[in-house]
């Protein structure tokens, strides 16, 4: 259902910059008014379209308020200016893929199996709404730094950071609103080519110094391939980025059940370990031999009753060259007969079986149990903030980042 705002509503997204008149009547509250304001902290409880409503000097004093905190917003330097939240679709042939600019979000891939039947392969839910109160990052891109930081605190040029804790004393995807919470501008769209979004991440934002600028940009290559390229660039100060894409894939289909069946082959014959906290311990060991040796093909669960909380791992890639993108995994599902390879130009993958999905209730009605899909998130090393000895995610004032993923999907 569409709710048409009231004449004095209307003003309200006047004076917050935006031409956007209609929205979900569940969704029109204050902090949608400024959907762009990245500092807002909570949602005020006022409904816009109650103005009309309300009396005169009810009004006036309302849009002062609006007027007040847009004014405030502007001195601290956090910007204001709104932005519309859309689905922007990737098309070529059978393949399809929806994005949001909620947290440039990917929503769904429509991929065709071994006798040409269409499924989405991607977990995700039915609206905007289940993405804002989602805490398992579907389809999001999560930072400044995916992953966890141990104690949410860093020590960086002689400066203390303390963050912000959201997963225990622990940071995790970046904070209690990281990049998958905000609202990013959409830069450039065309359905058969590409789509552009960019963020402005100011200084202090979740603790992390300097402002960033940083954008995302998915691209269709040739007839069955997808480009992700995530760029940084740290503008004032040294900053810790590491970027990563927080999509689950079911290649049986987003409503098929668990992944145990699914074949996974990994390049990398190294783990980062962790303790109970899921934080690195610094070392670096081998896996040959082990439930995480997926060196050679073989299915997700064959060995899932030696690791009773699933995979949740960080494997070093082998292939050690930057100059060029190196293979990270080889998935298969031979029902559908889909398979997906992916490459990257990072260090590592999280290899994460969904563990703590509980029941989230998904896309159709459709309840998402625990194992219902596998994450692989290319990235630097988790923690590296806090030990020297893993690759550095330091960028330094005109440096860039650059991350760039390279998935290619066929069926037999």
């Amino acid at each position: 259902m569409v709710q048409r705002l009231s004449r004095n509503a209307t003003k309200i997204y006047q004076i917050s910059g935006t031409t956007k008149f209609e929205i979900p009547k569940d969704d029109v509250r204050i902090a949608d008014v400024f959907q762009a304001v990245e500092d807002a902290k909570t949602r005020f409880p006022v409904y816009a379209w109650g103005l009309a409503e309300t009396s005169r000097m009810a009004k006036i004093g309302f849009l002062l308020c609006c007027f007040v905190f847009l004014v405030t917003l502007l001195a601290n330097n956090r910007g204001c200016e709104a932005e519309k939240v859309g689905v922007y679709e990737l098309k070529r042939g059978d393949l399809s893929f929806k994005f949001t600019n909620y947290g440039a979000t990917m929503l769904s891939a429509i991929l065709p199996d071994k006798n040409g039947k269409l499924a989405d392969v991607v977990l995700g839910f039915n609206s905007l709404k289940g993405y804002k109160n989602d805490t398992t990052y579907f389809g999001a891109i999560v930072g400044r730094v995916a992953n966890r930081i141990g104690r949410a605190r860093f020590h960086l040029n002689g400066n203390y950071y303390q963050l912000v804790n959201n997963d225990g004393r622990n940071m995790l995807h970046g904070g209690y609103k990281g990049f998958s919470d905000v609202i990013w501008k959409v830069q450039s769209h065309r359905k058969d080519s590409h789509v552009t979004f960019t963020y402005h991440s100011y200084d202090g934002e979740q603790g992390f110094p300097g402002e960033l600028a940083v954008s995302v940009t998915y691209m269709l290559i040739e007839a069955n391939k997808l480009g992700v390229k995530m760029k940084a660039k740290a503008l004032n100060k040294a900053t810790p980025v590491n970027l990563a894409l927080h999509t689950y894939w079911n290649l049986g289909g987003h409503d098929s059940g668990d992944i145990f069946s699914h074949d996974i082959q990994l390049f990398g014959s190294k783990i980062t370990p962790v303790d109970d906290e899921l934080i690195p311990t610094g070392e670096i060991k081998p896996i040959k031999g082990t439930p995480y040796d997926f060196l050679q093909p073989r299915k997700i669960g064959s060995r899932f009753s030696e690791l009773p909380s699933g995979y949740d791992i960080n494997y070093v890639l082998d292939d050690t060259r930057t100059d060029h993108l190196k293979k990270v995994a080889e998935v298969h599902e031979s029902v559908s007969g889909r398979k997906l390879e992916l490459w990257t130009n990072q260090p590592g993958v999280q290899f994460y079986s969904s563990n703590m999905l509980g029941h989230a209730e998904g896309k159709g009605g459709f309840i998402y149990s625990n194992y219902a899909g596998l994450a692989l998130e290319t990235q630097g090393f988790p923690d590296s903030v806090n030990h020297p000895n893993f690759p550095s995610q330091i960028l330094n004032p005109g440096e860039t980042y650059e991350h760039v993923m390279l998935y290619r999907f066929t069926a037999n």
